[in-house]
């Protein structure tokens, strides 16, 4: 009896083991069972995110005696029925008798705007990765789901927290979003995710809003990981740490003072780690001081947004086109049937009418391109914290983005900078492509250290939203100089303005800066700084505005603004003419 309940207790702990694994196992195939030579792919969580990218972790073992290959495409769809889509295509060989494994990032589609019966107004929104595998392995598939209730934030939770937790903060989500009038279906608090086991690159965080762990998990991330999570919350995530009393955050080396654009909250451990089911969604929700991201994107941009509304309302010139077919219709029909082809000639009729078609077509192309031209304008509107501290030496941007296109040659082009993109629905229009009231083709193919873009990003005689954000290194700075009335700027543009709040809360002000030369600081009141401060902010959407506002309490820190800072580049074709940038951060010492 004793040892039929030990077994008994051995055989749960493993079902328990194999079900609480925060990884999940997309693929295994063995092709030598007696080689152990195999091919495993791993979703580093366990579902996808709303937009941003899935981290995919490929193992090949191959212990025989020739290099082996697979391919692996993918395919992302947003909602059941309709909704957006992309796909990657990506192609591995381990060479005789080695062991290979990489990393991928996978990209997502946002959520459809679709406001379908099928789709997010529902009450909630579905992102489906499928996985499709080929080569000397065989062929396989297998699929990564996400499913989330309306404006619900997209939250990863640590292993050792989500098996006590999962169930209740479950049934308290799907509660909450019914209370709301809205189909919760099976949307879930959470995805798993094992703190051993996470990504060293930003972008793989790039399309969640919250992160729950213990302290104790945190100290097991790679010292990469921390980096990549730490640049995530810079970029507007937030991580929430449980931690005994005893702990600080200096101990842990988090930046609790002073995380960027993001949040970092330090909880007590709940008793036998059990989190308080309603005071948990409220801190990952109402608390954050955020939208989630799938929300902004959704619907921050397709009512009045300050960028395209510069750009007012394009006419179409109907004048032209209904002369240049009143003349057409006139010469294929009399003109050719009495004048070109006339009676006992009407086989001209074969050669006559193809030749009229194809001049009307060319006219039409001519005058469209005369109207239109080729490429496109835009404008663009930056937001970028520079943070040469602590060895960071990296600057974290957020673009948003408009533009009007004519003629494009090709509608796909290529990102030097590895970055997060996402279409945004715009105001309709007879020119806006991608509205609440459609879905398109986004793919973005990674290729090394630069993304392939291809689909609806940019259509002909068009109008077009993009959100972008990155993580780029710089050794741009503004620096201190020892006195306290003088800094220098080693930025390779110029700044128009510049304002900056000293310890004690008092503002500064400059104006017309130089690279490499030093600028004087002038005292003014906070009544001049502050319609700077709201005029900057209404120029944003979604988080933005608050985000810049909060970013401009802090003391010792700057904001400035220029107009000379490049942007993250997208499609070669399309001239920017505008581009604000507004800079924030600390002052570095020399």
């Amino acid at each position: 009896m004793i040892l039929h309940t030990t077994m008994r207790q051995i055989l749960l702990l493993l079902l328990f083991a194999i079900t609480a694994s925060a990884q999940e196992t997309l693929i295994r195939e063995t092709m030598a069972s007696k080689t152990d030579t195999y091919v495993e792919v791993e979703a580093l969580f366990s579902g996808a995110s709303p937009g941003g990218y899935a981290p995919i972790r490929v193992t090949i073992v191959n212990n025989q005696k020739s290099s082996k290959s697979i391919e692996l495409s993918f395919e992302t769809h947003s909602n059941y029925i309709r909704g957006n889509s992309a796909s990657s295509d990506f192609s591995i060989t381990a060479p005789e008798n080695k062991t290979v494994v990489k990393e991928l990032l996978v990209p997502l589609v946002p959520p459809s705007s679709e406001r379908s019966r099928y789709s997010y107004s529902g009450g909630y929104l579905f992102i489906n990765l499928e996985t499709h595998l080929t080569g000397d392995f065989g062929n396989a598939n297998n699929s990564l789901n996400l499913q989330l209730a309306t404006n619900q934030p997209a939250v990863l939770l640590s292993e050792a927290l989500y098996t006590p937790n999962g169930s209740s903060l479950d049934n308290a989500t799907r509660s909450s979003a019914s209370s709301g009038g809205y189909t919760s279906g099976a949307a879930s608090f959470a995805t798993r995710f094992d703190p051993k086991q996470v990504s060293d690159n930003w972008l793989a965080y790039s399309g969640w809003d919250s992160i729950l762990m213990l302290a104790s998990e945190w100290s097991q991330v790679s010292a990469g990981g921390q980096t990549a999570i730490l640049a995530w919350v810079r970029m507007g995530g937030q991580l929430v740490i449980y931690q005994d009393h005893s702990g600080s955050a200096d101990a842990l080396g988090l930046p609790v003072d002073d995380p960027g654009m993001g949040f970092i909250s330090l909880q007590p451990n709940p008793p036998g780690l059990h989190l308080p089911a309603e005071e948990t969604i409220d801190l990952v929700g109402v608390k954050s001081g955020a939208q989630p991201g799938h929300s902004v994107i959704q619907d921050a941009y397709r009512s009045s947004w300050p960028l395209q509304n510069r750009f007012g309302i394009k006419l179409f010139r109907y004048g032209l086109f209904i002369v240049v077919l009143l003349i057409f219709g006139i010469l294929v029909g009399p003109v050719n049937l009495f004048v070109f082809a006339k009676s006992g000639k009407r086989h001209r009729l074969f050669i006559t009418t193809p030749i009229i078609s194809l001049g009307a077509s060319a006219v039409m192309i001519f005058l469209i391109i005369l109207q239109d031209g080729f490429g496109g304008n835009g404008s663009r509107i930056v937001l970028m914290e520079v943070r040469p501290d602590d060895g960071q030496n990296a600057a974290y941007i957020h673009q948003e983005q408009f533009c009007r296109t004519g003629v494009l040659v090709s509608s796909g082009f290529t990102m030097d900078t590895p970055a997060f993109i996402s279409p945004v629905p715009i105001k309709s229009s007879r020119w806006a492509r991608y509205t609440e009231d459609s879905s398109g083709d986004f793919s973005i193919q990674p290729n090394g250290s630069k993304m392939e873009l291809s689909g609806d990003w940019f259509q002909s005689r068009s109008e077009h939203g993009h959100v972008l954000a990155a993580v780029v290194s710089t050794r741009g700075r503004i620096e201190a100089t020892g006195s306290p009335d003088s800094m220098i700027s080693t930025f390779d543009f110029p700044i128009q303005k510049f304002y900056y709040q000293d310890e004690n809360g008092a503002w500064f002000r400059s104006a017309n800066i130089s690279t490499g030369k030093k600028f004087q600081l002038t005292p003014v009141d906070f009544s001049m700084v502050d319609p700077e401060i709201q005029k900057i902010a209404a120029s944003f959407e979604g988080n933005l505005p608050s985000t810049f506002i909060r970013l401009t309490k802090r003391r010792q820190h700057y904001f400035a603004v220029t107009a000379d800072a490049p942007g993250i580049a997208t499609h070669s074709s399309i001239r920017w003419k505008q581009t604000t940038t507004i800079i924030t951060g600390p002052i570095a010492t020399p």
